[in-house]
């Protein structure tokens, strides 16, 4: 018997995401199970789900013996908040910030690094929003 080919890392997740954000309403693992409509295992579901919770890509609440699943944000903008979660963390796991941010900069095509730029000054901190010495928060 042919085995069915692996899903491409995330594919489950990215799967997950849709079926509870086509459903307009918050779902529990056998909800989201019975919508992606594939012989997965229960375990799978409740696992997947669990994960793009500790991420930050779901909200949970309890209902009864399980939870309730439901997106954390606009699920037409939860690609880009999942990608820039993922950079923050990726960003903080390294010991030189500095360099790799210089990297990144330094590949950015002209019109992402205009845009980057862009974002930047609509997003400088206020002089009032600096610590009460004067110097900057962390």
């Amino acid at each position: 018997m042919a085995r069915k080919p692996r899903r491409e890392p995330g594919a489950l997740e990215r799967e997950v995401l849709a079926a509870i954000a086509a459903a307009g309403r918050p779902l529990t693992p056998a909800e989201t199970l019975a919508e992606l409509g594939e012989p997965l295992a229960y375990t799978t579901v409740m696992t997947t789900l669990a994960r793009l919770h500790d991420k930050g890509a779901l909200t949970r609440q309890p209902a009864g013996r399980s939870y309730v699943y439901a997106p954390a944000t606009d699920p037409d903008t939860l690609d880009a908040a999942l990608t820039a979660r993922q950079m923050s963390r990726l960003l903080g796991a390294g010991s030189h910030r500095a360099e790799t941010l210089a990297r990144f900069v330094a590949d950015l095509r002209p019109e992402d690094e205009q845009l980057l730029s862009d974002l930047l000054a609509t997003h400088q901190p206020d002089a009032d929003a600096d610590s009460i010495d004067g110097g900057p928060r962390r």
